[in-house]
């Protein structure tokens, strides 16, 4: 499916949702605003350091939770606003994600909590 381009998909789904988010809530044009340009970076930044990289789960379903707790709830009140909005604009990208979600199965921890699974 994706996995060869996974965390390339999902930067760009993540891009989307906050855009839409910006637009429609911060009433920004062509720009996202501080703010939401930071939770984007920030969201980047974590999606290049996922240990499972191309193997990743949506991350409904991932077992290590990287984002620390107040950008976590951002980024949850982003999906839940882009995620109806993008059915209509970007029904693609929701119709790819669904399906990732449904074949990628949850990843289990290995070791203590939240350490990266075991590479053999």
């Amino acid at each position: 499916m994706l996995n060869k381009n996974r965390i390339e998909f999902e930067k760009k789904t993540v891009t989307k949702m906050v855009g839409f988010y910006c637009k429609k809530l911060h009433r920004c044009q062509g720009i996202l605003c501080p703010e939401c340009a930071a939770l984007l970076e920030y969201s980047h930044k974590r999606l290049d350091k996922c240990v499972y990289q191309n193997d990743k789960p949506t991350c409904s379903k991932c077992t290590i939770h990287c984002y620390k707790p107040d950008r976590r709830q951002q980024i949850r009140d982003v999906m839940r606003y882009s995620q109806p909005r993008m059915l209509l604009r970007q029904p693609h990208l929701v119709l790819l994600h669904a399906i990732e979600g449904l074949f990628n199965k949850k990843h289990k921890k290995k070791g203590k909590k939240g350490s990266p699974p075991s590479q053999g």
